[in-house]
């Protein structure tokens, strides 16, 4: 099976790149060879490729300030998917779209299942939810998978901004009450390759196409998981800093994020058999194997 993956250089296509899984070809593509913004360069992409499906991982995702970058949060979060998933339907392939918690207000006090209404509270969020929108309106065999809080070795994320910043800062103030589940990029490649192999072989799962959820179990806070990060890390040696409790109200951003991003993954464990333990086990588990983080 090959997989065409877009958004090279982003966590879950590096984690794609770099699964063990076999009989599985990764081709993962970015600027300027692959340009979501671009259906040509897509379109050229899957003639030259010739895969058997389709995973968007491009995306905008610099929350703050895609608030003023407006025009460029949309291009590429709805109307590149867009592109992505006409692309597909034309050479009739399968999407698997990578989405967010964000599409969702946090007002809910339990974890969001898929059918839960929408409600962005920032820009990001919406031109994530219009992609969706897009997705689902221009090729009907689509997978689109929230997913929320994710970290890898790779780019930039929340686990290698506290390594760092534990170097410099005795004390790191980080919200105590947004809560969601930290998520490996790994666990996600992972899955994404599991589901694959399931939607493009002869006897395909029923019910296959949708929207889904796709987390591990379990949540935390940000404050909290930054006290694990901490605590996990004596071999690097860093100084941790004191992590006081500092509410939202009192660490203000440009963009307004949910309280609550938990959310509830059990229609991808059905439909998919997709395995899940807790977030902290798949965390420990890439602390243990992650040579450096940097």
């Amino acid at each position: 099976m090959k997989i065409l993956v877009t958004g090279r250089n982003g966590q879950v296509a590096q984690s794609m790149l770099h699964s063990t899984q076999e009989d599985v070809e990764i081709v993962a593509l970015g600027r300027p060879e692959l340009d979501i913004t671009d259906k040509t360069s897509i379109a050229k992409a899957v003639q030259v490729y010739k895969p058997d499906i389709v995973v968007n991982a491009a995306a905008y995702t610099a929350v703050d300030k895609a608030e003023t970058e407006i025009q460029e949060a949309f291009a590429v979060n709805r109307d590149g998917a867009k592109n992505v998933a006409e692309v597909g339907q034309d050479n009739g392939l399968p999407i698997i779209h990578i989405s967010t918690d964000y599409v969702f207000n946090g007002q809910k006090e339990n974890g969001y299942k898929e059918d839960d209404a929408p409600g962005p509270l920032n820009v990001y969020g919406l031109s994530k939810l219009e992609g969706e929108w897009a997705i689902m309106e221009a090729n009907p065999n689509h997978i689109i998978l929230r997913t929320a809080w994710v970290y890898s070795q790779f780019g930039n994320n929340f686990v290698k901004t506290m390594i760092r910043l534990a170097q410099t800062h005795d004390e790191i103030n980080v919200v105590s009450d947004q809560w969601g589940t930290p998520t490996s990029a790994d666990f996600i490649a992972n899955n994404i390759i599991a589901i694959s192999k399931q939607v493009t072989g002869k006897i395909p799962p029923q019910n296959w196409r949708g929207i889904f959820h796709l987390v591990p179990d379990g949540k935390t806070n940000w404050a909290d998981f930054a006290r694990t990060i901490f605590s996990s890390l004596v071999r690097f040696q860093a100084k941790f800093g004191k992590i006081p409790h500092v509410t939202e109200a009192a660490y203000q951003t440009v963009a307004t994020r949910p309280k609550n991003s938990v959310l509830n993954c059990d229609m991808v464990k059905q439909t998919f058999n997709i395995p899940c333990k807790n977030w902290t086990w798949y965390f420990n588990d890439f602390i243990h194997y992650s040579d450096h983080i940097n």
